[in-house]
Formats: C-alpha cells, sequence, structure tokens
C-alpha cells in the first residue's frame, strides 16, 4: 500500500523480498526470488476479484482495494478522535494488593 496507486515493479518488490530474508546465515537467491516474485504477481492478478491488479503503469502492480482481500489489507485511520468529558471522567480504583502492608 505504500506504493499507492502508481504501484511497484516485480523487481523493486523483489528487491524488498530479497532484502527481508536476507541475513548473516542465509542468502537466498536473488534470481530465484524475483522468478517467484513474477509467477506470484502474475497468478494473483488475473481476475477482477484477485487482491492484487495491475496498475496504470506497464509492468507495474498494486494492491486491489475493490477486491474483498485487498479491503481488509487496507488499513483506514482517521484523524477524528473522541471527545470526552473531563468531568465525566473518573480516576481509576486501584484494586491491587499493597507491596508492604501497614503492620
Amino acid at each position: 500500500m505504500d506504493v499507492g496507486v502508481s504501484g511497484i515493479s516485480p523487481k523493486k518488490l523483489a528487491k524488498h523480498v530479497y532484502n527481508h530474508y536476507c541475513t548473516l546465515f542465509f542468502q537466498p537467491d536473488f534470481d530465484e526470488v524475483y522468478r517467484y516474485v513474477q509467477q506470484y504477481l502474475k497468478s494473483h492478478s488475473q481476475k477482477p476479484q484477485d487482491t492484487i491488479e495491475r496498475a496504470d503503469r506497464w509492468g507495474c502492480y498494486r494492491l486491489n482495494t475493490h477486491s474483498t482481500e485487498g479491503q481488509q489489507l487496507v488499513l483506514q485511520f482517521s484523524d477524528e478522535k473522541e471527545e470526552t468529558n473531563q468531568e465525566d471522567e473518573k480516576p481509576p480504583v486501584d484494586h491491587s494488593l499493597p507491596l508492604f502492608p501497614d503492620d
């Protein structure tokens, strides 16, 4: 979702996936990761209800926000804050046991 409506190319997405899985002890083959990302994008962008769709730019893909799965992946944040009345708020009651009971 960070790439927006313009989408991302499979090569850039493969670099992100490669960097995510690359560790000190394990380095996957980039060509293998790139082929997998290409295959995944092609197979998951064929139908209108798929999670991924082709973007307006040639060779770029983005999340399909019109699909039900794509909508679940998009978090919607609002700037509205719940207004509470300060007079109605009561301090929380402490029901914990004292650490050092009075003798």
